[in-house]
């Protein structure tokens, strides 16, 4: 019978994880519903999160091996490229910021 991890992140700094042992052939569904997770944070929409084993994304139906880690991922709330973009905005000018210690003969914005 394989052993699993199911670890979620329901909120910044708040995470659940659990062990769990689960049937031979059962999938990564069975196995978060297994884990207690619906019971632990009942508010929760687990099923709409993205799972994964391991950081790679996987569907519900996968089945899992002994060892695997689940991790169910919840959708992002800025987009990485524009989150990026407002911190170069908020820093101001090139000349300040990580862009006002250039070293000797570096290109500009290095």
């Amino acid at each position: 019978m394989p052993r699993v991890t199911v670890a979620c992140s329901p909120a910044p700094r708040k995470v659940f994880e659990q062990e769990v042992e689960v049937a031979d052939g059962a999938t990564v569904h069975d196995a978060v519903a297994a884990s207690g997770l619906a019971q632990a944070l009942p508010g929760l929409d687990w099923q709409a999160m993205a799972p994964g084993i391991w950081g790679r994304a996987v569907e519900w139906t996968r089945c899992v091996s002994d060892l695997d880690r689940i991790e169910l991922c919840r959708p992002l709330t800025v987009d990485p490229k524009v989150a990026r973009r407002e911190r170069f905005r908020q820093q101001g000018a090139r000349g300040t910021g990580l862009f006002a210690n250039r070293r000797k003969g570096g290109k500009a914005g290095y």
